[in-house]
């Protein structure tokens, strides 16, 4: 007892330095597990540290979860454990006792670090090998951290031009590159001053995470000289009575032309809060790494004319391809995406973004990749390719999010909800992972836990598709909005041939619009799935609210749809 004290003691006073660490601190869900995995083990009871017992207990999980169909505990032991690498390899090298977390367990270790003996000449190079960073999210010490990620990018300016959008250079479109400048802070000397310092950081972390774009750190003045982005974001911060506006501005980097802007604008509430940062880069986000969002138009307008037929195909242009895929569904956009990822050099087909969209086009869309094989043979080869791309890159939202619709394809919708969770874990500001969860959160029952992603994904992208308006028109019935539940449901019938007309019969009898019942009556009645197998049969394939089932068939029926056409073929 009396040895194990010393011990315990110094190992309490190092979670407590990794629970202060910037990068840990600003993720409640982390410092939860952190806290919960060391401090059962040194209660002795490491034998109760197990993926269930995390879910519940740090995560919220009800007591029914199932570890194999929710992975959140793995999807978030990865983040730990890559922070703590970080910590270790960076502001805490010296730390006498280290917290680590072995591959494939949760019961964390304690090692003594020995005194570190590096010689004057090799300690500048010690944290140059540092291993690159995984997580989603930068810590403190933002001087230090952006004169690194400043260097980083000086050397990559070189070796990275070639995904600029030069024109003249083929036609060709590549990733989008944008600098980050730090924000400025405007607010007067009698005034408290914003929090700005790190807020490029933030959003550098976070548009990272799309994949799809090249975000750069970019300090005032220092990137002088330099090849130029794509695309220069600036900002400034300044109080507005009680009111704190954060205000960007992208500009084209080439001509300095101002090509977006936006304003959040925060309550003095907010504006207070640790997380301020972190709710601005997150607000600033939603919009800039949206498909729709300023930094693809260039992509999209390019594709839209006639020299983005086959010229310049790689990985970016395909990328968008298929976002304009997910956002009509349509055949066709599908058969345009396949072909732009079929022409890839096979390295190129072989990453893991292109494997998980190659895979659910084939389980969403058969016909537009292979017109061959049974549907069992396709599914089979679509889950070989969403595995593959799973165990190239595990932190991918993207990938998590395909994953998500492909269990959502073949009717497992409980673990649809836990993939697009972990989605939206790994990437906060997937405008498509927070529609297609809150969808789906929606037709659960649970339609209290949507109408928040829902909104987020509405307000924050630019130009929201027709299938983002599912819940917002299950929210205007739910409130007897019948005018706005008209409105939202005949954009979500263009994109759910199924649902959507439903919910517009739904509405139109609510507000008494008989027009309404009589034109989208002989769209139920006619789609394939329903006389194939039945309305309600197909219905509770995809919807599991009893509740939502109940007002379906009453509405169904009152419209005058046959008895026997609510339960079997017809």
């Amino acid at each position: 007892m009396t040895d194990a004290a010393p011990q315990n003691k110094a190992i309490h006073l190092a979670l407590e330095r990794l629970l202060a660490w910037p990068d840990i601190a600003r993720s409640p869900q982390l410092s939860r597990f952190l806290a919960y995995i060391v401090e059962r083990t040194l209660e002795g009871n490491e034998q109760t540290i197990k993926a269930y017992s995390i879910a519940v207990d740090v995560f919220g999980r009800p007591s029914d979860f199932d570890p194999q169909a929710d992975p959140i505990v793995r999807v978030q032991a990865r983040r730990l454990r890559a922070l703590l690498e970080d910590y270790y390899n960076g502001p805490g090298n010296d730390e006498t006792v280290q917290i680590h977390l072995p591959v494939g367990r949760y019961v964390p270790e304690f090692v003594a670090a020995p005194e570190p003996h590096v010689a004057p000449a090799a300690a500048e190079n010690v944290e140059n090998h540092a291993p690159p960073r995984r997580g989603p999210r930068l810590g403190g010490r933002w001087l230090v951290l952006g004169a690194v990620l400043l260097g980083l990018a000086v050397a990559g300016y070189g070796l990275s031009a070639w995904w600029r959008n030069a024109p003249g250079a083929g036609g060709a479109i590549k990733r989008p590159t944008v600098a980050i400048v730090e924000f400025q802070d405007l607010s007067s000397p009698d005034t408290p001053s914003p929090r700005v310092s790190g807020l490029a950081i933030e959003l550098v972390t976070d548009l990272e995470q799309f994949g799809n774009i090249e975000p750069r750190y970019g300090a005032q003045g220092e990137s002088a000289g330099l090849p130029a982005s794509d695309y220069v974001l600036t900002g400034i911060a300044r109080p507005d009575g009680d009111v704190l506006r954060y205000s960007a501005i992208l500009t084209e980097g080439r001509t300095g032309a101002v090509i977006w802007n936006h304003t959040v604008a925060l309550g003095a509430g907010e504006a207070l809060g640790s997380d301020v940062l972190d709710r601005v880069s997150r607000s600033l986000s939603l919009l800039l790494g949206s498909p729709r969002g300023p930094l693809h138009m260039a992509a999209r307008q390019y594709l839209a004319s006639a020299a983005g037929g086959d010229r310049g195909i790689n990985p970016y242009l395909c990328r968008v391809l298929f976002d304009l895929y997910r956002e009509s569904g349509g055949a066709g956009a599908a058969e345009r995406a396949s072909q732009c990822f079929a022409a890839l050099p096979e390295a190129d087909r072989g990453s893991a973004g292109a494997l998980a969209a190659t895979g659910i086009l084939l389980a969403e869309q058969p016909g537009a990749v292979d017109g061959t094989g049974s549907a069992i043979d396709r599914q089979r080869a679509a889950t070989s390719d969403l595995e593959r791309a799973m165990q190239l890159d595990p932190l991918s939202s993207f990938v998590w999010e395909q994953q998500a619709h492909l269990h959502e394809a073949v009717g497992d919708l409980a673990r649809a909800r836990a993939e697009y969770s972990s989605s939206l874990q790994l990437n906060p500001a997937s405008v498509d992972a927070l529609a297609a969860y809150a969808r789906l959160l929606s037709l659960a029952g649970k339609l209290d836990e949507a109408e928040p992603l829902s909104i987020d994904a509405v307000q924050g992208s630019p130009n929201p598709p027709a299938w983002y308006q599912g819940v917002p028109t299950l929210l205007a019935l739910r409130d007897g909005d019948f005018v706005a539940a008209t409105a939202s449901a005949e954009l979500y019938a263009i994109a759910d041939p199924e649902l959507g007309p439903i919910l517009a019969i739904m509405a139109g009898q609510g507000s008494g619009d008989s027009a309404v019942v009589g034109r989208y009556l002989p769209e139920v009645l006619g789609v394939p799935a329903f006389r194939a197998q039945g309305i309600l049969p197909r219905l509770r394939e995809r919807i599991e609210d009893e509740v939502l089932i109940g007002s379906i068939r009453e509405a169904l029926v009152r419209a005058g749809v046959p008895a026997a056409a609510m339960i079997r073929a017809f």
